[in-house]
């Protein structure tokens, strides 16, 4: 077969996950699946009563599964163990030196399906793209990666080494069987540098999505007599990464699509003075005793404005969320915190 990094990606390359049984996996995705068909007549209706009653319903984007999933931690005693985080190679502490010699945990495995068939995420298929990443620029990935954030001022984004001295390093947090909080355990995250190993801040997230704005929405502004320097990707790149790839999901909203690393929402409404679909970027982060989440809004911008210059990108919100705690939803709320900064814009 042919695994492309294109495939690598948007998680279509066949490469397992953490669960190594290939029933397993296919047993849970029957139970998506089955899941989403009970749940979209309740959806449909609710959708046609809120049109009739003229609500506007660009809120209600989150995806049933995780709404209910949040009204039931309500509900119940802290410490529900996530199904996810009983995988065994979440809790690796061997050491690797360098992304390739990391491969050996996957290398030999089969995979899942033929590349290209079907959507599956992929942790391990990250840790292919590093080490394409290293082979290709012919140095270490943590050292490429380090001058990538330094060009993009983000400081204090850094690989997560438990032998280093990290200013301001947080303690991370789960709940055990017990429902007490506790410290989180050991891990070496050494295997999966670029799937879930490199430390950040809200402020140098926030610096990374600006980033990605800019370089998306630069290629819009023509009449700036060259007083706009370029972005850091060339709009198309971005415009590429955002846009969605047949046969892909996300578990995190049911608008949406993967793309290649990013899950997105495209811009759509289907019926006048009916639900507006806005086109976004987001993506969750879930680690042990960790979770995050980084979206992006960009604003629908006004022709004429871009004609005069009278505005300058980036132009959108940004929301970042880190969480020194295990198993926390956080797309949705980064998604209400972006709808009202939005909100209040126009409303100016």
């Amino acid at each position: 077969v042919a695994i492309t990094t294109r495939l690598l990606v948007s998680h279509l390359s066949g490469i397992r996950h953490y669960e190594k049984d290939i029933t397993k996996v296919k047993e849970e995705k029957e139970k998506a699946n089955r899941a989403c068909k009970l749940i979209k007549p309740y959806q449909d209706k609710e959708e046609k009563e809120k049109e009739g009653k003229g609500i506007e319903k660009t809120d209600s984007v989150k995806p049933r599964k995780e709404h209910e999933g949040e009204v039931k931690s309500r509900n119940s005693k802290p410490g529900r163990r996530d199904k996810e985080f009983e995988q065994e190679e979440y809790y690796l502490k061997e050491k690797f030196e360098s992304v390739i010699e990391s491969l050996k945990i996957f290398k030999n495995d089969p995979l899942f399906f033929k590349p290209g068939d079907q959507f599956l995420y992929s942790t391990y298929g990250f840790t292919l793209l590093s080490a394409v990443v290293e082979r290709v620029s012919g140095q270490k990935f943590t050292d490429y990666m380090l001058k990538m954030f330094r060009d993009l001022d983000m400081l204090s984004t850094v690989v997560d080494d438990n032998e280093a001295m990290i200013y301001n390093r947080a303690r991370c947090y789960v709940y055990n069987k017990k429902g007490r909080l506790v410290n989180a355990p050991y891990v070496d995250n050494s295997y999966k540098w670029a799937g879930g190993g490199f430390l950040s801040s809200v402020g140098d997230l926030l610096k990374f999505g600006n980033a990605l704005l800019y370089s998306y929405q630069a290629g819009q502004f023509k009449n700036t007599n060259g007083k706009l320097l370029p972005g850091y990707l060339k709009p198309d790149t971005v415009a590429m990464m955002w846009t969605p790839v047949p046969k892909t999901e996300v578990s995190w909203d049911r608008d949406g699509k993967y793309a290649m690393a990013w899950a997105v929402v495209e811009k759509k409404q289907q019926y006048g003075c009916c639900r507006q679909q806005r086109h976004y970027a987001s993506h969750t982060g879930g680690a042990v005793g960790a979770s995050s989440v980084l979206l992006i809004l960009p604003e629908e911008l006004d022709s004429e404005a871009i004609d005069t210059g009278l505005v300058a990108p980036p132009r959108g919100v940004i929301v970042s969320i880190i969480c020194n705690m295990q198993s926390v939803s956080l797309s949705s709320t980064a998604l209400k915190i972006a709808r009202e900064f939005d909100k209040e814009k126009w409303a100016q």
